[in-house]
């Protein structure tokens, strides 16, 4: 991960207007309802790679005892003017924190940027450390990246010396996004010898019609949500979409 480079491009990214728009919207809404379905009252939380403090703001609202963590500078003042305990790091040391000190981690941004399969097991080596039962982590998925940027952008003729064979993104360390498959997924959970609760397509087709999800009026739109949600577990769609949200037990 050179983090230099992801630091200026989150300088210059405005991730919070974009999780307002309606078709960003529904990645968290979908991971809003799984987390909701596995907390308990008390439950400390640990928002690994939180960005503006998405998801950190609507669990604190909730009455639940938040940690972020967050590298971007420009982020982590963010998140501090919201009131929420916040430090700055990274996903592959967390060694201010002891073992077993949360009962739920989030790695909802970490494994994105995270280029070697070395380093996301590092990753996950720490959200398992210091978590006492859950894990959450989102991974961006290599058929959106080449269907949506190799042939619905028209860039498949450049994309293709970034591809072998099978057209699995190849790690290239100029590329600060990290495309994986679900064999990768599950080598990743074996390795750390955790255990699968669910897996979910996190955001279903809605990247590759966001412009027509943006323009839905509110009962359409609420429509397109309860058929994501419906879809959401069937494992025909499992990778199709652009994140995969994989629960994990300790």
């Amino acid at each position: 991960m050179n983090e230099k480079e992801l630091i200026n491009y989150y300088n210059k990214h405005n991730e919070e207007k974009r999780l307002l728009t309606k078709h960003a919207n529904i990645e968290f809404i979908t991971a809003m309802k799984y987390i909701k379905d596995y907390l308990k009252d008390g439950y400390k939380i640990l928002d690994v790679g939180a960005g503006t403090g998405r998801y950190s703001l609507e669990l604190q609202r909730d009455g639940y005892d938040v940690t972020a963590v967050e590298l971007v500078k420009h982020n982590l003042r963010y998140i501090e003017k919201k009131g929420i305990k916040c430090y700055q790091g990274n996903a592959i040391d967390l060694s201010r924190f002891e073992d077993n000190s949360f009962d739920m981690v989030l790695l909802f941004g970490p494994m994105y940027h995270l280029l070697t399969m070395d380093e996301k097991v590092k990753a996950l080596e720490e959200a398992k450390r210091v978590s006492k039962k859950y894990i959450f982590i989102s991974y961006c998925m290599n058929e959106f990246a080449v269907i949506y940027h190799g042939f619905m952008e028209g860039y498949i003729k450049e994309d293709i010396k970034n591809l072998d064979n099978t057209f699995k993104v190849l790690k290239d360390n100029d590329n600060l996004y990290s495309y994986v498959r679900l064999e990768d997924i599950d080598y990743l959970k074996d390795k750390c010898n955790l255990k699968r609760v669910k897996i979910i397509n996190q955001d279903g087709p809605t990247e590759y019609i966001k412009n027509i999800v943006n323009k839905m009026d509110d009962e359409t739109y609420e429509l397109f949500i309860n058929y994501h949600l419906s879809t959401c577990e069937r494992l025909e769609l499992l990778g199709s979409g652009r994140h995969i949200l994989d629960i994990l037990e300790k």
